[in-house]
């Protein structure tokens, strides 16, 4: 079987098909604690790899600097050729996160949730009203559709959040611990939704605790002690 999650020596050009999500001898800082060292990657478009270890290995670390969110202190995150420079010019080269925390407003409805973001990313009234229902119809949500957030069930706030970042269509989709509210058909749906992004091209990247949503990924790669290595 081909693995699809290469180190790799430097960035790559994006492929013909889409834009590899190349990481690139990324190193994380705090303070005086290493978190990352040196890990080199490269998800391709189409791949949904998993992103596994303990609490405080490094998992949100490495999606928030995927994310732009975090600048390394070594290292360079790539879309295709492009070297993202901070959070702004990734929302630009169109790649998206859902956070753990979901990033919710709580004043706000589910669909105003959904629909800010995709306001923000430029979209047309009609097109945002369209995705908004989609996504909230595909996650469970309609009938909570005019609840505020703070109204919801952790659960919902999460497939809310969930129904956000698929809603946005991104080239690389970043989730993390999406699944961990869940039940186990509403986490069976949320997997099989990002192995969808997945299919539509984009590059999904999964951080989870959770054994059996890893065992669904093509690829996993396991962070402990600063370092990464790939299970499979």
């Amino acid at each position: 079987m081909t693995n699809w999650f290469q180190p790799v020596a430097q960035p790559v050009a994006a492929v013909a098909t889409g834009r590899q999500l190349t990481v690139d001898g990324l190193t994380m800082v705090y303070g005086r604690q290493l978190v990352l060292q040196d890990l080199s990657l490269v998800v391709e478009p189409g791949q949904l790899l998993a992103v596994t270890g303990p609490s405080g290995a490094g998992k949100t670390t490495l999606l928030w600097a995927m994310a732009g969110l975090l600048r390394p202190a070594r290292g360079t995150v790539a879309l295709g050729a492009q070297p993202l420079r901070d959070r702004a010019h990734a929302v630009a080269e169109r790649v998206v996160l859902i956070p753990q925390d979901n990033g919710l407003a709580a004043i706000l409805t589910a669909s105003e949730n959904v629909q800010v973001a995709l306001v923000a990313s430029g979209m047309p009234a009609p097109e945002v009203r369209r995705r908004t229902a989609e996504a909230l119809d595909t996650l469970g949500l309609s009938g909570q559709s005019e609840q505020l957030v703070e109204e919801l069930s952790g659960g919902q706030q999460q497939r809310t959040a969930v129904a956000r970042g698929l809603a946005l269509h991104g080239d690389v989709l970043l989730a993390d611990e999406v699944t961990s509210e869940l039940d186990a058909q509403n986490r069976q749906l949320v997997l099989d939704l990002l192995r969808a992004e997945a299919r539509r091209g984009a590059a999904v990247v999964f951080a989870t605790h959770d054994p059996e949503a890893a065992a669904a990924c093509d690829g996993e790669l396991h962070l402990i002690d600063a370092h990464a290595r790939m299970v499979r």
